[in-house]
């Protein structure tokens, strides 16, 4: 049985007595190296990479301080969570170690059962970010593979989802909310991966049966991104699902109506529309901006939330600047 590979820790004092003990209280659960100075710490955090460093404060010749702000400042070592150990307890010293960077304070003499509480939690949080990280490159990676399918889909999602942004931002979603739109935006076109090419890419109007066909694009998306436990996904699910539902309920591809349909997908289905108009195709030609607009405001109520497309036209200036920034 293969034993899991130890978290690496990186312990920094001068005093090396204060480097035993830390050992006897973590040293069953992680794997530690040591530095006796700043430099050293520089030095092993660049080359060993740690998942977190215990760092004293008061050390000769180079502070604690120092280090952690050379370690900030360093692109391979600014992401590694910085924990002081230290008998200092003057509230100005720990917020300059908090602006300095540092995610927590330990004072000394150290108690054995904080240090691992205090390690374990913050690993715990660097593990959540990288669980993060990752989904974000998954649906980053699978917006791509929708690109080799479709050569306009590129610029498209970037546009579409910034619109979602401003659209969402003005409808008064918070910027974290905001944002996670932005980001799962790019999936709503994942589906495309499923239709045939001399359909997708056909530089005429779509024949009937070829229309039914495109139209199960929404239906694939919603199967690739389903089941998943990520908020992320979960939310770029429903945009692949209903990004062409109607507001009067004649959409696909479950004929939702009204607030049936997510904020988000009814959202979504604005920028998407307006998006597809102003932007050539192999079918045709981009329509004039005026020409556009003019269609979101006809259906109003009928494909679209009214109140979202007067929040559109209330941010019309911010999605024209979108669309000069990323034209096709």
């Amino acid at each position: 049985m293969i034993e899991t590979q130890k978290p690496t820790l990186l312990a920094v004092d001068d005093e090396p007595t204060n480097l035993k003990v830390l050992n006897q209280v973590l040293g069953n659960d992680y794997r530690l190296i040591f530095a006796k100075s700043g430099p050293q710490a520089l030095e092993l955090a660049h080359s060993k990479q740690p998942a977190l460093i215990l760092l004293d404060v008061m050390m000769p010749d180079m502070s604690g301080f120092e280090v952690c702000e050379q370690l900030k400042q360093q692109p391979s070592t600014q992401a590694i969570p910085v924990i002081f150990v230290t008998a200092m307890q003057d509230e100005v010293d720990e917020t300059q170690g908090f602006a300095k960077g540092a995610v927590d304070y330990i004072t000394k003499p150290i108690s054995p059962a904080i240090v691992k509480a205090r390690v374990k939690n913050h690993l715990s949080l660097v593990q959540a970010d990288l669980l993060k990280a990752a989904q974000l490159e998954l649906i980053q990676r699978l917006s791509h593979a929708a690109e080799y399918k479709d050569n306009e889909t590129g610029q498209h999602i970037i546009r579409m989802s910034r619109y979602c942004h401003i659209i969402a931002r003005a409808y008064g979603f918070n910027e974290a909310h905001a944002e996670s739109l932005l980001l799962a935006a790019p999936m709503h076109d994942i589906g495309k991966i499923g239709i045939p090419d001399n359909i997708l890419l056909k530089p005429g109007r779509l024949d009937q049966d070829e229309y039914r066909q495109m139209q199960t694009h929404a239906s694939i998306g919603a199967d690739i991104l389903a089941g998943s436990s990520s908020a992320l996904i979960q939310l770029a699910h429903r945009l692949a699902l209903e990004h062409h539902e109607r507001f009067d309920g004649n959409g696909y591809p479950n004929g939702l109506q009204g607030e049936e349909i997510s904020i988000e997908g009814r959202i979504c289905a604005i920028a998407d529309v307006f998006d597809a108009l102003t932007s050539k195709r192999p079918y045709k030609e981009p329509w004039p901006i005026d020409k556009a607009v003019q269609l979101l405001q006809e259906e109003k109520g009928k494909h679209f939330d009214p109140e979202l497309v007067d929040i559109f036209m209330a941010c019309l200036d911010d999605i024209l600047a979108v669309k000069a920034q990323y034209p096709s």
